[in-house]
């Protein structure tokens, strides 16, 4: 049978960087995130083949359903309900021949791609038969966001084609979503985040939604709209890891140390409202002292992170290495390998910055030199 396009949604979204507060933030603690100027790429295409495919490359997924199998999907997830349970998780993953043990956040993304689509056409007579590709300039795994640029996108997208949200031109051509819009896109984005990664704070797909710079605590978020530019250097150790696990192992530690875990995540919220009070004050200008000071609290963090656990040979390989240039930097995200942070003063020197990624890329390790943060969310691409 010859399968044609009927309808075509574009979708992106931007990958984001924990500046401070990972890990804490999931305990009530503050944390500050920025997007990144590197973005995922979501293409969804209504076919008329009967079928519901989804691609993702940069991971080598490729699987296919038939829309008529997905009748037998039973669980209670809807649209209204904008929840999912454990059972439901089980049954998707049985249908789709997935181990029912598994964490791999591959699979567990068709898990939440099939989720999210039965959820959203529950209740309608006809299924659409979509072919979804997605493609990322982030890499994947990282602590760079790339899981909520998907699960943003594919919210968004899905969304979009069911007719429940309605983008909408913004200044300079840009197209995007109401407020109100990107509040149902985020919450999906959350759901399929936390069938990836099980108890996610929420910071991630906020940011790849909503964009700029933001503060979380308790579930509530706040635009931090005095917010300097920033450039960074991203360093990926190439290091494979588990969000999931390396959320439950320091939960573990917290239920077995409280006291003394709680000491830890409460330097960790110091820090990042130091870091706060600075980005408010030089919003337009940081000044030598406020770089100092930010890169004082960069370490902190660093050291602070790994007491908690979650550190990595090869990021403090990436620590040692950029301080020999003068230089700060930290782990971001999860942690356990995935990519580092170097905060870059606007008057370092190019020759530096190409010295610096040399001796990182000789140890084996992926650099992007010169990155900014603070960009926009998730937008429709026409």
């Amino acid at each position: 049978m010859t399968s044609s396009v009927v309808t075509e949604i574009h979708v992106s979204a931007p990958g984001k960087l924990i500046l401070h507060g990972e890990h804490a933030v999931v305990y009530g603690k503050a944390a500050i995130a920025a997007a990144l100027n590197l973005r995922s790429h979501l293409q969804l295409k209504q076919m008329t083949d009967g079928n519901l495919q989804l691609e993702l490359p940069d991971v080598g997924i490729s699987v296919l359903f038939a829309l008529t199998s997905l009748e037998s999907i039973s669980f209670s997830g809807s649209l209204e309900d904008q929840s999912h349970s454990d059972e439901d998780i089980l049954v998707i993953k049985n249908f789709a021949g997935i181990d029912v043990n598994s964490c791999e956040p591959k699979h567990l993304a068709i898990v939440s791609f099939l989720y999210v689509f039965c959820s959203i056409y529950k209740n309608k007579s006809q299924w659409p038969s979509l072919r979804v590709t997605f493609k990322s300039d982030l890499p994947v795994g990282a602590g760079l966001g790339s899981s909520a640029a998907f699960s943003v996108s594919l919210s968004a997208a899905l969304l979009q084609l069911a007719g429940h949200i309605d983008s909408l031109k913004l200044a300079d051509g840009i197209t995007s979503w109401s407020n109100e819009d990107k509040i149902v896109i985020n919450k999906w984005g959350f759901i399929c985040e936390k069938i990836i990664h099980g108890r996610p704070s929420g910071i991630d797909n906020s940011i790849s939604t909503y964009g700029g710079a933001l503060k979380m605590q308790n579930g509530q978020i706040t635009n931090l709209e005095k917010m300097p530019q920033l450039s960074v250097m991203l360093v990926n150790t190439k290091v494979p890891r588990s969000t999931m696990v390396l959320v439950a192992g320091v939960r573990q530690k917290y239920n077995l140390y409280q006291d003394v875990m709680e000491a830890i995540l409460n330097s960790v919220e110091a820090i990042t409202k130091r870091a706060e009070n600075i980005y408010q004050e030089c919003s337009t200008n940081i000044t030598d002292d406020g770089f100092k000071a930010l890169g004082d609290l960069v370490d902190l963090n660093h050291n602070l992170l790994n007491a908690m656990g979650v550190g990595h040979p090869s990021l403090d390989q990436v620590v040692a290495v950029t301080k020999k240039y003068g230089l700060h930097s930290k782990l971001t995200g999860a942690g356990g390998g995935g990519c580092a942070y170097v905060l870059i003063p606007s008057d370092t020197s190019e020759e530096l910055l190409s010295s610096l990624k040399e001796e990182l890329n000789a140890l084996g390790l992926d650099v992007w030199s010169k990155t900014t943060v603070g960009g926009l969310g998730v937008l429709r691409d026409l």
